[in-house]
């Protein structure tokens, strides 16, 4: 029978062989970046159970339990691991679960895998302002820790509405599952953290009357993905780009996440909270964080943290409003050759609403390495195609004569974070023939081609979790600090009527092309 936990191990028991089959870099370099790759080796898994508020829900189908049984085929899951779902309706719970895990898992469908799971899997029925099913919980956590012989440990996921979180958390103090004087206790929260600054320190104190800080997991898929994670190893673990990281290199630098889809199936959420909520006050701001960052004087959650937060309280939105920022809203167009309607026409949505699901906003950065830089950052739904990338754009050549300078290229170095993640870097190079005449080329690494297929975010993030690392979930104050950026830009919006429109299966609208425009700069073509 296979065995699907994960052996504990200490850390003076994992070879240098195997830290250089597992990672080159983090055996072979001096710095330290290699160093915290180390000590990630020698992590322990400890005995824990997981309890999922919300276990029939969309999120946890569709993301959680396929990543929940990605692990478990992968050796990765802890030892003597339990699964409580917490449900208001649990019938064909499993039955649910396996159809979901079959359509949404990355690693092939093994029935033995998901057998030995699926004894792994408990269910307890109740709402949750039912102080009865929550001590019907504890009882069921404390009988598999007796039974199994585990120290008490414990994750609990709510995904579940964030209006229900304070809820589900005092119910866990009620019955004292918040807290234990052998386990440990986590608690892991979804976006989104509140709707403006107000809400975001609400939400932070009701979560931090139950659980201190240091419980307290606030996921942001992004950054599970291997490509964001890929944007520290390149910046500090090679030596050719960190001395060009600064205003005297580099023009500006672009963030997009452009979707082709509209918003089907999510109006109920999506109306009232638009593309600078759902995507850039969390998404796109954190991935400008890692972008701008100073090098932490350790590769751990907190000194991590640390250079995220002095990035974002330095981040302001640069104006006029008017002129530098660019709110739209889809009309019907054509999305892959089929007529698509326009979002007043989506099933859910008042054909008033004036919800953005395009968004774009120019923000500088008040630091001595930044200085003068614009970033520009655009998000929106059904646009010409699906992509999210960083563009790096360098500072043309100043030297040379003038038609050098006119026939010059700029470098971009480009992460693309999905759909096709790798790393492009974009150069000029002599075009054969005779003359020098100079066009783009591409050198890029795909690396699908390169590495092993990488884990699914929601897989690192749940390992992550168990294990204790922190470093990949934002803090209280990194959230905060992003609604401080976004809140003017909102209000700004609030006062100004309606969005654009622009149609389906184009770029966005047009005021979005006068941001650069307006600077003798131009978007990145989708």
């Amino acid at each position: 029978m296979r065995v699907w936990w994960s052996e504990r191990r200490s850390a003076t028991e994992v070879t240098v062989s195997e830290v250089q089959e597992w990672d080159p870099l983090a055996a072979g370099s001096d710095g330290r970046l290699g160093e915290a790759l180390i000590g990630d080796i020698g992590q322990v898994t400890e005995p824990a159970s997981m309890v999922i508020f919300g276990i029939t829900g969309d999120l946890s189908r569709k993301k959680l339990i396929p990543a929940i049984y990605d692990l478990a085929h992968g050796g990765q899951l802890p030892p003597d691991f339990d699964l409580i779902g917490f449900a208001r309706d649990s019938t064909d719970a499993e039955t649910r679960l396996r159809e979901a895990v079959i359509a949404h898992a990355r690693t092939p469908f093994d029935p033995a895998v998901w057998n030995e799971l699926a004894e792994r899997i408990h269910l307890v029925q109740g709402s949750f302002d039912d102080t009865a099913a929550f001590a019907r919980l504890a009882a069921r956590l404390a009988e598999l820790d007796a039974r199994r012989g585990k120290p008490g440990n414990y994750v609990f996921y709510l995904s579940i509405p964030p209006s229900t979180f304070a809820t589900v958390c005092d119910q866990l103090a009620i019955t004292g599952l918040n807290r234990d004087a052998h386990g440990w206790r986590r608690v892991v929260v979804e976006k989104p953290f509140g709707h403006d600054l107000a809400s975001s320190q609400t939400l932070g104190v009701a979560l931090e009357r139950v659980f201190p800080p240091s419980s307290i997991y606030r996921i942001d898929h992004y950054l599970g993905k291997e490509t964001v994670q890929n944007i520290l190893a390149l910046r500090f673990a090679n030596g050719m780009f960190e001395p060009l990281w600064n205003n005297r290199h580099i023009d500006h630098v672009q963030i997009t996440m452009a979707e082709n889809v509209g918003v089907t199936g999510r109006a109920g959420y999506y109306d009232g909270v638009g593309a600078a909520r759902d995507v850039i006050q969390n998404h796109l701001l954190q991935l400008l964080a890692l972008i701008a960052m100073e090098e932490p004087v350790a590769f751990d959650a907190d000194s991590i943290a640390a250079e995220k937060i002095k990035i974002l309280s330095a981040t302001e939105l640069l104006g006029p409003l008017a002129e530098t920022t660019a709110r739209g809203q889809y009309g019907a167009g054509v999305e892959n050759g089929v007529p698509v309607p326009g979002l007043a026409d989506e099933a859910g949505f008042p054909a008033d609403s004036t919800t953005e699901t395009f968004a774009a906003l120019t923000v500088g950065i008040a630091t001595r390495r930044w200085a003068g830089v614009p970033f520009f950052i655009r998000t929106g739904k059904r646009l010409a195609r699906r992509t999210t990338e960083i563009a790096v754009t360098f500072t043309p050549p100043a030297h040379g004569s003038p038609a050098a300078r006119a026939a010059a290229v700029s470098n971009v170095l480009v992460f693309r974070v999905q759909p096709d993640d790798g790393i492009e870097l974009h150069i000029g190079a002599k075009r054969p023939g005779g003359g020098m005449h100079i066009q783009p080329v591409s050198l890029g690494t795909d690396f699908r081609s390169v590495f092993d297929p990488a884990p699914e975010a929601y897989e690192r993030l749940i390992s992550d979790v168990l294990r204790g690392d922190a470093t990949l979930f934002p803090r209280r104050e990194e959230v905060e600090w992003s609604w401080r950026i976004i809140d003017p830009l909102l209000e700004h919006w609030a006062a100004t009527g309606r969005p654009e429109d622009y149609p389906s299966g184009a770029s966005g609208p047009e005021s979005a092309e006068r941001i650069l425009s307006r600077t003798g700069r131009s978007w990145r073509q989708l």
